[in-house]
């Protein structure tokens, strides 16, 4: 139960129920809710298990090379806690990137491509000679690239070609898409490092919250946030179908009006209420991948 319990702090748990919603969402979007038969499934769960495998490489690499870090930062992972040894992590990590780029290629070449572009990126986020973390910018764009970009246009590529090879790709959905999850990236890389504030000073890590101090980071991250909310809230306007303009147009509303009332009372300063903050920041990443998988059937069109 032990080594379990350290294999799913390993993993870190937000960012598979992230990366499994977004699989999800966009599977919805592309497919619908017809009746979904056996090869339309295997699209599905060959899709999820190579983006569950790379998600397991580059949160495992980065811990691999965060060890000393993450004793300060966060010790009760288990490289930090000595839990797992760091042949065991380098073992792990050697074996979720290959299952990764394995499945990718047998399932197609837009999946393979979404799959090679984020190992790329998440492989220099981590080590030299680029190691972006040590960068603001390059660090903050590695997330939102990967995280919006990516895996957005990626793995809707895919599901179109696998699943409706014949319908007209909505591109404005799909950058749209795209763009609003790229700023969600950037706020969550820059939430990221405000609890990690001590250990990242103590060993030179050079990030916005060291820079700026957390006080700066999170009032950005706050305003950036909310005007990217805008990208929906303008496309449930002027781009929709009236009941579905209706549906994300509230949706996102309150979603904006709750963001804002629970991050009103945050110090942050306070590294527990940050990283509570941090957590509930990946909550409403969430509701938006729900949110949006409820449009196919309210007749979604672009």
């Amino acid at each position: 139960m032990n080594t379990i319990s350290a294999f799913i702090r390993f993993c870190r748990p937000h960012t598979i129920i992230a990366t499994s919603l977004q699989v999800t969402g966009l599977f919805v979007l592309v497919n619908g809710f017809q009746q979904i038969d056996w090869a339309q499934m295997a699209v599905y769960v060959g899709a999820l298990i190579a983006c569950l495998a790379l998600n397991v490489y580059i949160v495992g690499l980065n811990q691999l090379t965060d060890v000393a870090i993450d004793r300060i930062n966060k010790p009760t992972l288990p490289l930090a806690s000595g839990e797992f040894s760091m042949g065991q992590g380098r073992g792990i990590v050697i074996m979720v990137g290959l299952l990764a780029i394995t499945v990718a290629a047998i399932q197609g070449p837009y999946l393979l491509l979404t799959v090679g572009l984020a190992m790329i990126i998440g492989t220099a986020y981590s080590l030299p000679p680029l190691h972006l973390k040590g960068r603001p910018w390059g660090a903050a764009l590695s997330i939102a690239l990967v995280r919006g970009f990516i895996a957005n246009i990626g793995l809707y590529l895919h599901f179109h070609r696998q699943l409706q090879p014949a319908a007209a790709i909505p591109w404005t959905l799909v950058f749209g898409l795209s763009l609003f999850f790229f700023g969600f990236g950037l706020v969550i890389a820059l939430y990221k490092d405000i609890p990690d504030l001590s250990g990242d000073r103590e060993y030179g890590i050079s990030t916005f919250t060291v820079r700026l101090g957390p006080a700066t980071v999170f009032q950005g991250g706050r305003l950036i946030l909310t005007a990217f909310y805008l990208v929906p809230i303008i496309a449930s306007l002027f781009l929709l179908p009236q009941w579905n303009g209706f549906v994300l147009l509230f949706g996102n509303l309150i979603i904006v009006i709750f963001f804002w009332w629970v991050s009103r009372s945050v110090d942050p300063n306070e590294p527990t209420a940050i990283t509570r903050f941090y957590m509930f920041l990946w909550t409403l990443f969430y509701a938006e991948y729900i949110l949006l998988s409820l449009m196919p059937a309210l007749q979604f069109s672009i």
